[in-house]
């Protein structure tokens, strides 16, 4: 009876240290001192529980998947080695971008800077003549298409992988911005011009104010009391951008509705199961499960009975979505990756989070290590890492490395690869384009068929490229963002 008496008593012991605990302000488990207390120094922890979904993305876990070639490669083609790697969590649009979206985008651009930098509204116009064909009447689309309102849910294109980038970074912004407001702090300034627009990096860095409806409390003693958001405080998202190769193939893939525990039960040549291109559903058997070119001159099927009810692109969210709950990772449009293309990647990219196209940067300062002022649009300014400031490291030694171990100069035959880099007489005679070669340093990866295309290239596994300034009717794109934080995604939100 004793012993019980004192297990009993031990328990609410513990229980009271708990709720002591539990009362009492947050603490270093190393050094015993409170956070968020301006007695002691005012070092800030913010409570958090989960990392807010940026509007349009789709949650993607990652895992590990073998990329590459799935069926033999009609075009022999020697450039789509099959691959075992893995991919971090992150998030991609539900569907491409669209007509409505990107002609916001183009509104945006021409209230802020139309007057004075009209180059900056020119430089995003897509190219709306990709429409014609020398032997084809197309003309109807070259005005119709990006802006008439039957066509606003339907895919952009004429759209380079130049502008898919420039267009990630202004919705980066135009996202920051609104979370900003919502949490009450900067108020709706419609009268931004020029350099005085909302950047996230600009405001980050202390070079923009905006309409401030309410400073954050600075607990730092030795501070002015008040003080701007913080990446540290977790409102706002990291940015929007094009995902990589690897990214793209894994989501189109959705081998998550194919997995028992650790095993893949059925491998997927599209993004859904089978081998053929139409549905097995009661509902709808045998209809076309996305908008492809079925045979010469097929587009859409026989009057009164169309195939894929499409004979250019259809709106983005039609057809039915794969596992991820992704539209149109199969056909409709294809679309523009992060990566720059070679043949051979996959033999020499990593096997977490592959990727080639790295060129690293670093902000630019002034001999006093201050950052200089943003440029005239109201942007950070950058500049490549240099060969000094890489001295010493081991994970990297210069800044481009999109020919790294294919097209470096220590790759090449016949250059004395020991010259320095930055010789002006070394060529690069392995990719000079249009002597040895149509590749280049600007030859970025599209990934996924489109409308235009047979059911071959509606394999995410097919790789084709394309200079990053040139644009088709058939190429589109959709963004993504990398995940913060744990693999998976956990419930609750945020705490404010």
């Amino acid at each position: 009876m004793a012993k019980h008496s004192k297990v009993v008593a031990n328990l609410m012991f513990a229980a009271t240290i708990a709720l002591l605990a539990s009362c009492s302000k947050p603490q270093s488990h190393t050094t015993g001192w409170d956070y968020n207390n301006p007695k002691n120094g005012g070092f800030e922890v913010v409570p958090y529980e989960e990392p807010t979904t940026g509007p349009g993305l789709v949650f993607i876990e990652g895992g590990t998947f073998t990329m590459g070639r799935v069926s033999d490669d009609p075009m022999y083609e020697w450039n789509n080695i099959a691959r075992r790697v893995t991919i971090t969590s992150f998030y991609m649009d539900e569907t491409e971008v669209s007509n409505l979206d990107y002609v916001e985008y183009l509104y945006w651009l021409s209230r802020v800077f139309g007057t004075d930098y009209p180059e900056v509204c020119r430089k995003a116009l897509p190219d709306t003549l990709v429409w014609r064909e020398k032997l084809a009447f197309n003309e109807p689309l070259i005005e119709t298409y990006l802006r008439h309102p039957a066509y606003r849910d339907y895919p952009v294109v004429g759209v380079s992988w130049v502008q898919a980038n420039d267009y990630c970074l202004w919705r980066t912004d135009r996202v920051n911005e609104m979370l900003l407001v919502r949490e009450g702090i900067l108020s709706f300034d419609p009268d931004q011009k020029n350099e005085n627009n909302f950047n996230t990096e600009a405001y980050l860095a202390g070079q923009y104010e905006g309409l401030v409806n309410h400073a954050i409390p600075d607990l730092n003693p030795n501070g002015t009391g008040e003080r701007r958001v913080r990446m540290e405080d977790g409102i706002m998202l990291p940015k929007y951008r094009l995902p990589t190769e690897a990214e793209w193939e894994f989501a189109a893939y959705g081998l998550i509705g194919n997995t028992h525990f650790e095993r893949i039960v059925e491998r997927r040549v599209y993004p859904w199961n089978g081998t053929v291109m139409r549905t097995d559903d009661k509902k709808y058997y045998g209809s076309f499960v996305t908008n492809f070119k079925r045979g010469r001159g097929d587009y859409m099927g026989v009057a009164g009975n169309l195939n894929d009810g499409a004979e250019i692109p259809a709106e983005v969210g039609s057809y039915w979505p794969n596992d991820y709950g992704l539209y149109n990772m199969a056909g409709n449009v294809s679309e523009w990756v992060l990566d720059v293309y070679r043949p051979l990647s996959f033999e020499d990219v990593n096997d977490y989070n592959p990727f080639r196209g790295n060129v690293f940067k670093t902000k630019v300062t002034d001999p006093e290590g201050y950052l200089v002022p943003k440029d005239s649009l109201g942007r950070i300014k950058y500049r490549e890492v240099t060969e000094e400031e890489a001295m010493g490291r081991y994970n990297y030694r210069t800044a481009n490395n999109i020919n790294y171990l294919d097209g470096d100069y220590q790759s090449q035959v016949g250059v004395d690869w020991a010259q320095k880099s930055d010789d002006a007489n070394i060529t690069n005679k392995m990719y000079e384009y249009g002597v040895s070669s149509l590749i280049t340093d600007k030859s970025r990866v599209y990934k996924g068929g489109s409308w235009r295309d047979g059911a071959f290239y509606q394999s995410p596994s097919a790789r084709r490229f394309l200079e990053e300034d040139m644009s088709t009717n058939y190429i589109g794109f959709r963004c993504a963002m990398g995940r913060v934080g744990s693999a998976s995604m956990q419930s609750g939100k945020r705490s404010k």
